[in-house]
């Protein structure tokens, strides 16, 4: 059957804009308000035979402050070139695509029913059916192999069991409770943005109904294993899967004990489909992170990702194979000194397809089950959300023009074909800056690089004032990708030149240079964002060295505080502005307020009672007698990785010492700006600094 012909009198009204865009001149920059409002795209899921491709689309209401996703279906082999068609219908917010494993029916979770269930679509379009009618929210779903069952994870209480009716009603008693007061008997006490209220993600397993009714019974599985699954604040159903045979999955957690804020021990657990205990561990041997199990076909051997070191969250994720007749475990690509994603097995069982960090970008390899041999195989930007089905490959890739487009092909002589448009496309009067990776030697004389981007209205001849950008993490990387919240567009899209160094501690350059920033936080990094800037200014004579404002977050907000106090020249210093977002500014307490112990236990080789030596040697509050320069502090009330009595001590320290200073706080935003609104306002609040300290 022609899908889109069969469908076209229920379709075709929704049709997606053409991939292809009429070529006319740029007449400005990327805006805020653009970047805000962008359609973006996300989660391909491939039918099993490969000939159908589902993607949701995701617009923003500005005026309602909100955005809504919808699914669109494309039929890879139809002879027109007709963009996908609209396949949920208007009205309804939806997220997570997934097939049947007949590929006529596609299931997806929505709150249409008042809270977040699932429901299933005909693959030809059609009217949607509710298959859950739970107690809880369902956060996240598996399909089992054979379509008859559905595994899923909700927030619920532990002693409720199975009885999800029972977590409701808890929460429905404590908020209609007039005492408010809550004792906690161990840490986790919040967690990235929310307070902990006692539940844990659990996930259960439900057989799909067969007639209207939706079902709202559903079985406790792992019962025995005490932890988040999937793990808080980012997992989600990724990190637990089906066997083949369906009698059984393989789920990652980390116990959820008195040592839980410390540790990074996730294991891969075996546990029964039907709920029976007790679970089988199948990593008890390795005290760090096991995640992301895959079976092969045949369900005799387990893919999986795995660090070395316990209480690391930044180590290499190795590729493992894990023979499950016989327990035998064996690193595969032992050498490949990268950092595994996601983990994708071909048709015939050779090769793994992989994401990872790269010298400033995110590409896909092909890794050889046997050999070991690892061939990058889709470049050019950062690849995502891999999807491998019957010989087809579906992908997203993101830029530093363009947020994440949904491609097809790449592998097996297929070229690739985009399916959604780009950002020039979708705003075709915009220009974009461009943009040249280059590389100096920095701390220890190492190969260290960065990117510098043009403003979008380059010309020849001509100086530019500079953003200097910092990225987070610090185990992190500002590289040929996309963000929706620090993009470097935004700075070339007001006239400004941006340059952004991957200094020691970044990812995509080796474990060792990843490794180099630990208990190091102000002296090798600091370096190579010095010997970096000089370079850039040498090697690109479009940079206004003397009109330069310094940017970051999170640890590059931590930088932002450090180079405050210890980046100068006698006179006037080396930046006109600085702005810090989120950014440490006691090391010392940071060690007590943040919820992610082992993060900071790490990072300065104990707690701040064992070595209060390593938490003082960066400390930027002990450097505030120097700072000089003005600063832009941001900070959100429901940031508990880096509380906003951090902000606030940097802005005391700025306003108390005279320095120029702005305090913008968002009373509702957590370690990210995230509502429409508010991110317009971020940008243009940073921009106003840039402006009124660089000009443009």
């Amino acid at each position: 059957m022609n899908l889109r012909h069969a469908a076209l009198p229920l379709l075709v009204a929704f049709a997606l804009p053409a991939v292809a865009a009429p070529a006319q001149a740029a007449s400005r920059g990327l805006q805020p308000r653009d970047l805000a409002t962008l359609d973006r795209y996300s989660s391909p899921a491939l039918s099993p035979d490969g000939r159908l491709l589902v993607l949701a689309k995701r617009v923003v209401d500005f005026d309602a402050n909100k955005a809504s996703n919808s699914l669109w279906i494309e039929n890879l082999v139809a002879r027109d070139a007709a963009p996908p068609v609209r396949l949920t219908p208007e009205g309804w917010n939806v997220n997570s695509p997934a097939f049947a494993p007949d590929g006529k029916t596609v299931y997806f979770l929505s709150g249409k029913s008042g809270s977040s269930q699932l429901y299933a679509i005909a693959a030809e379009g059609g009217k949607p059916r509710q298959l859950t009618d739970f107690a809880l929210d369902v956060e996240g779903y598996q399909i089992s192999p054979d379509g008859e069952q559905v595994a899923f994870n909700v927030a619920a209480f532990v002693d409720c069991g199975s009885d999800l009716a029972c977590s409701k009603e808890k929460l429905d008693a404590r908020e209609k409770s007039p005492e408010t007061g809550v004792v906690f008997d161990r840490m986790f006490v919040r967690h990235w943005d929310a307070w902990n209220d006692g539940r844990l993600n659990r996930v259960f397993v439900a057989d799909l109904p067969d007639g209207k009714a939706p079902v709202n019974e559903a079985t406790a599985i792992a019962t025995d294993v005490i932890g988040d699954v999937p793990s808080r604040p980012f997992g989600d159903s990724s990190e637990y899967t089906w066997a083949p045979d369906g009698q059984s999955l393989v789920l990652s957690a980390r116990q959820a004990n008195a040592g839980e804020p410390w540790s990074t021990n996730f294991d891969l657990y075996r546990v029964a489909a039907d709920g029976a205990s007790p679970s089988r561990n199948l990593t008890a041997d390795n005290e760090a992170w096991d995640t992301g199990a895959v079976f092969s076909d045949d369900g005799n051997t387990l893919y999986y990702r795995a660090m070395q070191r316990p209480g690391f969250e930044a180590d290499r994720l190795r590729l493992m194979a894990l023979n499950l007749a016989s327990g035998e475990r064996r690193a595969i690509a032992p050498d490949w000194d990268r950092s595994a994603g996601s983990i994708a097995v071909s048709d015939d069982g050779e090769t793994l397809y992989v994401t990872a960090q790269d010298t400033g970008e995110h590409p896909l390899f092909a890794v050889h089950v046997d050999s070991g041999g690892v061939t990058e195989i889709v470049g050019d930007g950062s690849i995502g959300s891999v999807q491998l089905q019957n010989g087809t490959l579906a992908f997203t890739r993101d830029s530093l023009v363009s947020g994440a487009q949904v491609f097809v092909g790449g592998i097996n002589g297929a070229p690739e074909r985009a399916i959604t448009p780009s950002a020039s496309e979708m705003l075709p009067e915009v220009g974009f800056g461009e943009f040249e990776q280059f590389s100096f030697k920095g701390w220890n004389n190492d190969t260290v690089h960065g990117y510098v981007v043009k403003p979008w209205n380059y010309e020849e001849g001509k100086q530019y004032p500079v953003a200097f950008l910092i990225h987070g993490g610090p185990q992190g990387s500002f590289g040929n990708g996309w963000s929706y919240r620090w993009n470097p567009q935004t700075y070339a899209g007001q006239g400004y030149a941006v340059v952004m160094i991957d200094f020691h501690g970044s990812v995509g350059y080796g474990q060792a240079f990843t490794d180099a920033i630990s208990q190091h936080w102000g002296d090798r990094p600091l370096e190579d964002l010095q010997k970096g800037w000089e370079a850039a200014q040498d090697q690109y004579a479009f940079l206004d060295g003397g009109n330069a404002c310094a940017l970051g977050a999170s640890y590059g907000g931590y930088m932002v505080n450090w180079i405050a106090g210890n980046w100068h020249t006698p006179s006037s210093g080396a930046w006109k502005c600085l702005v810090n977002h989120d950014g440490v500014f006691d090391t010392r307490m940071m060690g007590f307020v943040t919820e992610e112990l082992w993060f900071t236990e790490w990072e300065n080789g104990g707690t701040p009672w064992e070595v209060p030596e390593n938490y003082e040697a960066f400390n930027p509050s002990r450097h505030v007698a120097e700072w000089r320069v003005p600063m832009l502090v941001v900070h959100g009330q429901q940031d508990f990785r880096i509380p906003v009595s951090q902000g606030l001590g940097a802005f005391t320290a700025l306003q108390r010492q005279g320095i120029e200073s702005k305090f913008l706080y968002f009373p509702d935003e957590n370690h990210w700006v995230l509502k429409p609104h508010n991110s317009v306002q971020w940008h243009e609040t940073v921009n106003g600094w840039l402006e009124q300290h660089l000009g443009q």
